[in-house]
This record gives C-alpha cells, sequence and structure tokens, in this order.
C-alpha cells in the first residue's frame, strides 16, 4: 500500500510564541485568478502570559530596490506594492471557509490553530528576482511575497516598531505556467533600400508557435530575397528581456540574453532559407547584474523571468541595419493538476 504525506512549511517566532503553517510556498496565477494563500497561524494564549497587545498576520508583495544592509542605518530600500492585515488575537471576525489544506494545518498546529486565508489580486506581479552583480551582497532585489505574524502593542499603529523576536515569516511565490492553448507563431517583414543601390533587400523571419519552455531550441526561420549586387555577410539573433519597473514611475530597461552569429551569406540577386535554432539560457549570463529572473526561494537554481502573460520579451533578428522583431514568451509548462486557464 501507499502512504500519502502532505508537506508542511512551519516557521516559529523567536520567542516561541507563534508558529505559522503554510502547506505549499508556491501559488499560481491562473491570470483571471490566483491560488489562495491557506495557512493557520498556532497561538497559545498562555505562552502570551501578562503581555498585553495582538496578533496579527500580514501578507505583502513587495519590491527591493537597494542593499539591505543599509536597511540598518535607517535607509530603508523595500517598498510595499500591496498588503493585507488580519488581526487573530484577540479575535477580529476573521472566519475563512475551511478547506483540506486548512484541515490539515489544524492537525498540525493542534487547539490553539488559528486558520486564516488571503486572497491575492490579479493585477500584482509575479515573484521576480533581480541578478545580482559579483560583488553584492545580501537580499537581491525583486519583488517577493511574504506572510508575517507578529505580536504587537497596539493594533492601530502602523508606526509601532516590532521586536524581531516576536515575528515569524515566510517567502512565498507567485507564478504562472503556460496555458494549455497556445497561438501560432509571429511573422515580420522588412523591406530596406540602400544608398548607392535602386534594388532593396527583403527579410522575413518567423516562429513555429507562440510560447517555448526554458531550455528548449527556439527554431527561427529566416527568409531574405536579396535583389542587390551586394553579398550579404552574416545573419544575427538577439533575445531581449524587456523588464517593466513600476515604482515611483514607470519605468522599462532591455538587457540581451543571446546574441549569436550566424556565418550564412546570400549573393546578389539571391534568395535564401534556412531555420536557425537558439537557445536563450541563465548559465551563459551569470555576470550580468540586473538581469530578471524568476523568483528563487533561499539558494536554490532558477532561470530567466518567464514571460508574465499580456507582456512579451523582444526577439530581434539583425543583418547590418536591416532589422525585424519579433514577441517571444518563455515559461514553464503546467505540471499535472493545474487546472486549465
Amino acid at each position: 500500500f501507499f502512504v500519502c504525506s502532505k508537506r508542511v512549511f512551519k516557521k516559529t517566532s523567536g520567542n516561541g510564541q507563534l508558529t505559522l503553517y503554510l502547506g505549499k510556498r508556491d501559488y499560481v496565477d491562473h491570470v483571471d485568478s490566483v491560488d489562495p494563500v491557506e495557512g493557520v497561524l498556532k497561538i497559545d494564549p498562555a505562552d502570551l502570559g501578562d503581555r498585553k497587545g495582538t496578533v496579527s498576520i500580514n501578507l505583502a508583495c513587495a519590491f527591493r530596490y537597494g542593499r539591505e544592509d543599509l536597511d540598518v542605518i535607517g535607509l530603508s530600500f523595500r517598498k510595499d506594492i500591496w498588503i493585507q492585515h488580519i488581526q487573530l488575537y484577540p479575535d477580529a471576525g476573521h472566519k475563512p471557509t475551511l478547506t483540506e489544506m486548512h484541515d490539515t494545518l489544524l492537525k498540525k498546529a493542534g487547539e490553539q490553530g488559528h486558520p486564516f486565508t488571503f486572497n491575492i489580486p490579479t493585477n500584482l506581479p509575479c515573484s521576480v528576482t533581480l541578478q545580482p552583480g559579483p560583488d553584492d551582497k545580501g537580499k537581491a532585489c525583486g519583488v517577493d511575497f511574504e506572510v508575517k505574524a507578529y505580536l504587537a502593542q497596539s493594533a492601530d499603529d502602523p508606526d509601532e516598531k516590532i521586536d524581531k523576536k516576536d515575528t515569524c515569516r515566510l517567502v512565498i511565490r507567485k507564478i504562472q505556467f503556460a496555458p494549455d492553448n497556445t497561438g501560432s507563431g509571429q511573422k515580420a517583414e522588412l523591406c530596406k533600400s540602400f544608398m548607392m543601390s535602386d534594388k532593396p533587400v527583403f527579410l522575413e523571419a518567423s516562429l513555429d508557435k507562440e510560447i517555448y519552455y526554458h531550455g528548449d531550441p527556439i527554431p527561427v526561420t529566416v527568409k531574405i530575397k536579396n535583389e542587390t549586387t551586394k553579398v550579404v555577410k552574416k545573419i544575427k539573433v538577439t533575445v531581449d528581456q524587456t523588464t517593466d519597473v513600476v515604482l515611483y514611475s514607470a519605468d522599462k530597461y532591455t538587457k540581451s540574453v543571446l546574441c549569436e552569429e550566424f556565418g550564412e551569406t546570400v549573393e546578389g540577386n539571391a534568395t535564401f532559407e534556412k531555420t536557425l535554432p537558439i537557445t536563450p539560457l541563465l548559465a551563459n549570463n551569470k555576470e550580468k547584474r540586473g538581469l530578471s529572473l524568476d523568483g528563487r526561494l533561499k539558494d536554490e537554481d532558477t532561470n530567466l523571468a518567464s514571460t508574465t502573460i499580456i507582456r512579451g520579451g523582444i526577439l530581434s533578428l539583425t543583418n547590418v541595419d536591416v532589422t525585424v522583431e519579433l514577441p517571444l514568451t518563455l515559461m514553464h509548462p503546467k505540471p499535472k493538476g493545474i487546472p486549465a486557464f
């Protein structure tokens, strides 16, 4: 016979008075909804003793954009994008509909377990880490989600400084997987004329599908019709990652994650057609500071940031000064058991 056990993530405060339980740390964004964050906080009033105050739990989505060590001298480079607050003790009326996940966690926590549920809005970004430079130390910049339970003296003072030993926290991730139904690939065309030539060069580039998985080769079909007398000496394919950062103002920046040259030539008054395989990988971009990566927990491996649905990267195919651009979506395949979008 087989015994099926569920993994439980647990974190206890430094004073031992609060214990946070979660059944998972990855929450899937299905575009029109996000998996609810269902957990349990163990609060034993006997452990609190004569201490007065409230026990609350927060779920926050924040953007860290500076060095963590500077927080010590009063410079905070972390901005909350979204935060939700629930008071669990004394009871303030939070009564979530109990699920199978709650039941599992309540069995672990015992009689002092207090269930809670957070609903993540669909308009929040997915978890992203910005790749640090070789000399950068401390927690990496990026977007993260954190569940934090704490004991406070006042329920209504947002400026109260909470002692670290009175808190327990777990970082979670908001992620997306590739949808089941993907569209056809994009195609781009360009006709380019040159000085001292009355004939143009026609360039067409296309992809065979809309979405590709991390680590899989991406076949780019290139067609060239060279009506000039000049020789096309090479073809260059680049993949650029475009990141939108919305903090105090909208900011967008682009970093190249692949640049590959192919020694294909096209004689004058000739045509060319070939499929060129490319594979953008994080392994080839380890030294690029600020590159967007999928959010990670602790020191586990990650990859280039997945495309957020609705937003795409840019794939550029360049031949000297003849360029076309194609949108490219790069994601993880959806594991079995995840419902369709």
